[in-house]
């Protein structure tokens, strides 16, 4: 697409917005001309936030389903849209309600964790949720001693460095973040000797280790902006180097690894926030009696 059609469609977006009163989210995975036209960008935990205090009537999400299906359960009154119906996490797919009700019985005395990347059904299911950004806060919370973190083993094992809870973890995972290696990180380093290595905690343990911060998306980003550095290696999908780029000037940054890119992510496009803007679907509804479980869970996290 060129830049005069991607700027004319983008003013189109804003004029629709406007006159149906509706607010763009954007997560940090976003491409950069959907960054560009939203309202906010940020990662899972601002956005929840933002879904929930906003008072627009219509909420345009663009990331993928989970995100819109919280932003429905926190705001149920509202019409929230998703531009790419088919933009699913596989990590929040590794995980089922049933699964989560078989757990239970197995753990009786234990406390449901549930990362936001998670389906409503098993939100509903669970005793709080996390983002990857307050993820130990929510753990050291709960009276419980014993806590099962679902869906993501990566962060559960994070979390499990700094508690002295006993952490059972599902086996789930983030294919992009998983796929990052220590192979992958001793080739950035010999190509970028000078530059602080900043990861994700859906990472591998193995690259953890080897890391010199972690963060969530947005925490990199304030990192990045604070830091006397000029050069980093960022260990999360690259999408997020437009906003770093936008809020940090001077920096330069470079991707862990060039393959590790989330294809849901990438399937919100200018066409298609315009579209459901224009046609006000597709929109994301979740079934009350899910959603007034899940919507537990959820606030239980962002009181927190």
């Amino acid at each position: 697409m060129s830049e005069v059609i991607a700027r004319d469609i983008s003013s189109e977006i804003r004029l629709r917005a406007e006159e149906k009163d509706a607010v763009i989210l954007a997560h940090n995975y976003q491409v950069a001309g959907v960054q560009d036209v939203a309202d906010i960008v940020g990662d899972s935990l601002e956005l929840a936030r933002a879904a929930a205090g906003r008072r627009e009537e219509i909420i345009v999400f663009c990331g993928v389903d989970f995100m819109a299906e919280t932003a429905a359960i926190l705001s149920p009154e509202k019409t929230v849209l998703l531009p790419a119906p088919d933009a699913h996490c596989p990590m929040a797919g590794m995980i089922t309600g049933g699964e989560v009700k078989t757990l239970r019985e197995r753990f009786p005395d234990a406390a449901v964790v549930a990362y936001v990347n998670t389906t409503a059904e098993v939100k509903a299911e669970s005793d709080i949720c996390c983002t990857s950004a307050n993820a130990l806060k929510v753990v050291e919370s709960l009276e419980a001693d014993q806590v099962i973190m679902l869906p993501d083993r990566n962060l559960a094992g994070y979390v499990a460095r700094f508690t002295e809870k006993e952490i059972l973890p599902w086996q789930g995972f983030c294919y992009v973040h998983d796929m990052m290696t220590i192979a992958d990180v001793s080739r950035a380093r010999l190509n970028h000797p000078g530059a602080e290595l900043l990861v994700h905690p859906e990472c591998r343990p193995g690259v953890i280790d080897l890391a010199d911060y972690i963060h969530s998306t947005s925490g990199m980003i304030r990192h990045i902006c604070a830091s006397d550095k000029r050069e980093f290696i960022i260990g999360t999908e690259p999408g997020i180097i437009h906003q770093i780029e936008k809020r940090c000037p001077g920096k330069r940054v470079y991707p862990l690894s060039e393959k590790a890119v989330c294809i849901n992510m990438k399937k919100t496009s200018l066409e298609k926030v315009l579209q459901s803007l224009e046609n006000l679907t597709p929109r994301m509804v979740v079934p009350e009696e899910i959603a007034a479980r899940a919507r537990v869970a959820i606030e239980r996290m962002l009181q927190i």
